[in-house]
């Protein structure tokens, strides 16, 4: 058991993945910048797949630098917080070019 979240193009190609561990309450902050709280199953994702428009990928993004500051991914300590900051930044870049994204919560 464990939180696997998966970002998908429209090609259906996996270009982001963040992965927590079933007692991991770090997922907890990726489901809520998200606004995807209902997708969490507790101990893992509910097999849900859910699109993001580019401008909610930039909100989660936002409000994760308000929280967490705008350090740079690689000098941040904590290995979940880098994970959840990049599958976002990928996600975004994505959203980018075709203005949505896919993530799926298992």
């Amino acid at each position: 058991m464990g939180h696997d979240i998966y970002g998908i193009n429209k090609k259906g190609e996996q270009i982001a993945y963040a992965r927590f561990s079933m007692g991991n309450v770090n997922a907890f902050i990726l489901y809520d910048l998200l606004n995807a709280d209902e997708y969490n199953g507790g101990v893992s994702g509910i097999g849900g797949r859910c699109t993001f428009s580019l401008q909610e990928l930039e909100k989660a993004l936002h409000e994760f630098e308000q929280t967490f500051g705008t350090v740079a991914t690689e000098e941040y300590d904590d290995w979940d917080i880098r994970q959840i900051k990049e599958f976002i930044q990928n996600c975004l870049e994505v959203a980018k070019k075709q203005k949505s994204i896919d993530v799926v919560f298992m």
